[in-house]
């Protein structure tokens, strides 16, 4: 991690520690929302971006609270912010949530297994640790969704990114790639999946449930190796509600 940013977090951390409150385990918080898409080598990473806005504001989330960043901003909505690694961890360090409110924090992109998550915009890759300290400073205690759509992005289900305030679902094992990339598509195959599964699902563990098996027929159409998509419940929102 830069010098930088290191020293940006840690400032960050002596505001805004301790800021979050812990809802109920049934209960659906009020979201503050991150949304990165991460590379724009194809569209189906701003697609997937623009799709879950929409998706939280029809259903009452204010845009206020959505915060969007693309590897690609000046081609897109001026309140786009640019996904380098920096901005992307600001944005979520600075996260504050109000009593009953919860972060959502949504990344879709390209990864290298052990590396991390791509970022096109500052040539960079986002890695668990500098992640799971952005999130312990924005939101705390509150609950919290982390989804990551990646290759190999399994990897963040594991270590100091686990709380119990935490719910993590990534599509592939940390040893897997995920697929669905190409600039025919819409969607990534695991983006597809969660944006069909939300509509329909109560709570997070359902819709991993939902993108799981629909992400595991997919693949078997594709013939590809099986990505196993995963996930991390924290005690404290094991049954999160989504609406």
């Amino acid at each position: 991690m830069p010098p930088r940013l290191i020293l940006w977090v840690c400032l960050i951390a002596i505001v805004w520690l301790g800021c979050g409150q812990t809802g109920g385990a049934g209960t659906a918080p009020l979201w503050q929302v991150v949304l990165v898409a991460g590379d724009n080598a194809q569209p189906v990473f701003d697609n997937a971006v623009d799709a879950l806005a929409g998706w939280l504001v029809e259903r009452g989330v204010p845009s206020s609270d959505i915060h969007r960043l693309s590897a690609s901003p000046a081609l897109r909505d001026p309140s786009v912010e640019p996904a380098s690694a920096e901005r992307v961890l600001q944005r979520i360090a600075a996260l504050r949530t109000r009593p009953g409110a919860g972060c959502l924090v949504f990344i879709t992109s390209h990864g290298q297994r052990g590396e991390g998550i791509w970022l096109a915009h500052s040539g960079e890759y986002l890695r668990p640790a500098v992640l799971a300290q952005a999130l312990s400073i924005g939101c705390s205690a509150a609950p919290t969704v982390v989804i990551l759509s990646s290759c190999y992005s399994g990897a963040f289900t594991a270590g100091v990114m686990r709380a119990e305030n935490r719910i993590i679902l990534t599509a592939a094992r940390a040893d897997r790639p995920s697929f669905g990339c190409q600039a025919n598509r819409t969607y990534t195959v695991f983006d597809e999946c969660l944006l069909a599964a939300l509509p329909r699902a109560p709570t997070w563990r359902a819709v991993y449930a939902h993108s799981l098996r629909c992400v595991q027929a997919r693949e078997k159409q594709l013939q590809v190796l099986p990505s196993q998509p995963q996930a991390s419940f924290g005690a404290a929102v094991r049954d999160l509600a989504i609406r």
